[in-house]
């Protein structure tokens, strides 16, 4: 439910407060009756001005029998004009349509009581005046209820919808960071899984060959760790975190992941003309998939640039997928390709893997 606007019904009271003082001031002077006036109103402020654990309904009444108390102590008349939060306050307790009979209420009972104590008000035009003017606050505190309530509900839907864009954020950050965990990270140990099984495999058979294999995990261990330092330094947008240029990165990718086994080839042609780091992760993604679960012998990489954009292609001869499921570094790559505004195709078959990746400059 809405709260009311609190400095509303304090301007009220202390506009009356101050109005009844000074009447008594120049009029009839100090008594009882003025100082019950003046601590009742001290009373309705202080009702106002906190929450209560009983019912809306309740102390809606207080405040009501409250106000009449106060209009009969006072002499100056003034607090009639505390009659229009009567339905201002009734809005944000019992809703629109209450609060237009109990305001509809209001009117009438001060024309009753003009009526009972007044002979004659309805030709006199002071009387009269009074009337509409209630029956005019009466409105305007209605049409305030209501720009209050929209305004409280406005900022509730766009405190909600700050709350779901602050999850979405963090949902995209952590989905990020996770990619870069995997394409980085994820791909430089499984670099350095092979080599160390080549320099177990070759440690007796070929020593020079297996210090190359350890050299080649450590140079993956080295730039694994370099690039974790990087993500945590910048933790900022992926271009900040691009490679240098992309055909000497990869070149370099390619020398330390084949370690001299000949069986990755790379060929580029055209002109770059700027590092995409989009293409350097999918390189990562096909190389790790086929050098740790197709059982190629021979891969290449392939990259063309052109006026439009630039491609990269990954093949080799190896098994396949076999049907399974796209892992998490595909579906990682997948959304990476989407946000670079580019497309990605999986071919896959016994005989072999192809993928391709190509994005706009």
């Amino acid at each position: 439910m809405p709260r009311p606007v609190p400095w509303i019904p304090a301007v009220l009271y202390g506009a009356v407060l101050a109005g009844g003082l000074y009447y008594a001031a120049i009029g009839p002077g100090f008594d009882s009756r003025t100082g019950g006036f003046a601590v009742l109103l001290c009373v309705l402020a202080a009702l106002d001005g906190r929450a209560w654990r009983i019912p809306e309904g309740a102390v809606f009444a207080l405040r009501a029998v409250l106000l009449c108390a106060v209009a009969a102590l006072d002499t100056s008349g003034l607090s009639r004009v505390l009659f229009v939060l009567v339905p201002f306050l009734g809005f944000f307790a019992f809703g629109p349509a209450a609060a237009v009979w109990l305001g509809a209420g209001c009117v009438l009972l001060l024309a009753g009581a003009f009526t009972l104590w007044v002979p004659d008000w309805a030709v006199r035009a002071e009387y009269i005046s009074d009337l509409l003017m209630f029956a005019l606050g009466v409105v305007l505190a209605l049409a305030m209820a209501g720009v209050a309530v929209r305004e409280q509900r406005a900022r509730g839907r766009l405190e909600d919808t700050l709350a779901q864009v602050a999850q979405l954020s963090a949902a995209r950050e952590r989905n990020r960071l996770a990619r870069e965990i995997h394409d980085s990270l994820g791909h430089h140990l499984t670099a350095i899984g092979i080599q160390l099984e080549k320099a177990e495999a070759f440690a007796a058979l070929d020593p020079a060959a297996s210090a190359q294999a350890v050299s080649h995990a450590r140079w993956s261990a080295n730039r694994a760790l370099d690039e974790v330092r990087a993500s945590v330094r910048t933790l900022g947008p992926e271009a900040e975190s691009e490679p240098v240029g992309l055909s000497r990165t990869l070149a370099d990718l390619v020398h330390h992941l084949d370690g001299g086994a000949r069986r990755i080839s790379l060929d580029v042609s055209g002109v770059e003309r700027r590092p995409l780091l989009v293409l350097y992760r999918a390189a990562q993604e096909g190389l790790t998939n086929a050098c740790r679960h197709s059982g190629a012998t021979e891969i290449g990489v392939r990259v063309r640039y052109d006026d439009h954009g630039a491609s990269l292609c990954v093949t080799d001869n190896g098994s396949g997928l076999g049907g399974a499921e796209e892992g998490f570094g595909l579906a990682g790559l997948r959304e990476r390709v989407r946000l670079a505004d580019g497309r990605l195709e999986l071919s896959s078959s016994d005989r072999g893997t192809a993928l391709t990746v190509g994005v706009p400059w």
